[in-house]
């Protein structure tokens, strides 16, 4: 930033406001969002530039654990940030939400891996394989055809399509629904390939088994394929891992990318947004709040940094 003509830039001031709104639609019964003290800071220039950051933590009240009679403890908010910039000889500028987060705070229990945490809703989850990952490499090469070239894929109809990378997946959590998924799998595995019992080949099918994708959804967008037992635990792992790496929730969404790289990276956030589970949060066992933090610099877009 620079002044124009004879401006002080030593007089010049920032001035950064939150405000945190509880999205009540999204959260389970009587959803809170505990602020910071400090939601405020105008400065000058000169101190912003000794002093660049600061630290907001955001927190949800605990009730302890109460997972198992349906209470996740789940808390939808967007925590939000007004711009204000000030100088004695120009008129103020002032820019309401210029900067914003979704957040959503949870005590899930051991469906999301640590039984508590905090995540950025707007980063983007998707699961990454490669067809030249040698432990995933037959699941990998299942998914990218079921993608890339659906007509190569069972059951068989004109027109098909599937989806995960361009429409979203949605993690389904209920174990008798992931049955059902692959109970209605297997039978196409084998209408198509007959008895492969003792092989050592197993019937793998995309969309997953744990997503309301799955092969009982009715629309018939998905494809099942016979691949070696190790190939189909090992990506299981992997999809398990990027759940609670990610804290995937009942209903959540996520994407699937295929690549050629010589090792895939299981899960990863898009370019461009934050890493989904705050770096801050208190996803541990303990009864202590969940919070998230906030980094704020004057004139960064913190969609992206918190």
């Amino acid at each position: 930033m620079q002044t124009a003509g004879t401006e002080d830039a030593t007089k010049w001031s920032v001035a950064q406001s939150f405000r945190d709104d509880v999205n009540a639609g999204a959260s389970d019964p009587n959803p809170q969002i505990t602020a910071p003290s400090t939601v405020q800071r105008d400065e000058l220039l000169g101190v912003w530039n000794d002093k660049p950051t600061w630290t907001l933590t955001y927190t949800s009240p605990d009730l302890g654990a109460q997972f198992n009679n349906g209470n996740q403890q789940k808390v939808a908010g967007t925590v939000s940030m007004d711009l204000g910039v000030s100088s004695p000889s120009v008129s103020p500028y002032s820019e309401v939400d210029a900067y914003y987060s979704g957040v959503r705070f949870d005590y899930a229990g051991p469906v999301a891996g640590k039984h508590k945490g905090t995540v950025f809703t707007g980063a983007r989850v998707k699961l990454v394989m490669s067809r030249k990952d040698p432990k995933v490499k037959e699941s990998a090469l299942h998914i990218y055809d079921a993608l890339k070239h659906p007509e190569r894929t069972f059951p068989s109809f004109a027109g098909k399509t599937i989806p995960g990378e361009k429409e979203p997946l949605h993690r389904l959590v209920d174990p008798t629904k992931q049955d059902e998924n692959r109970d209605k799998s297997t039978k196409e595995c084998r209408a198509v390939w007959g008895d492969y019992s003792g092989t050592g080949l197993e019937c793998d099918e995309y969309p997953f088994a744990s997503t309301k994708e799955g092969s009982t959804k009715g629309d018939n967008r998905y494809s099942v394929r016979l691949i070696s037992g190790t190939d189909n635990d090992e990506s299981g792992k992997r999809i398990l891992a990027m759940y609670t790496t990610n804290r995937v929730l009942d209903g959540d969404p996520f994407y699937v990318k295929i690549t050629d790289c010589q090792r895939g990276i299981p899960w990863r956030s898009s370019p461009n947004t934050a890493l989904r589970q705050a770096p801050t949060a208190d996803s541990s066992r303990s009864t202590t709040p969940t919070p998230t933090s906030v980094t704020a610099q004057p004139w960064q877009p913190l969609r992206y940094r918190w």
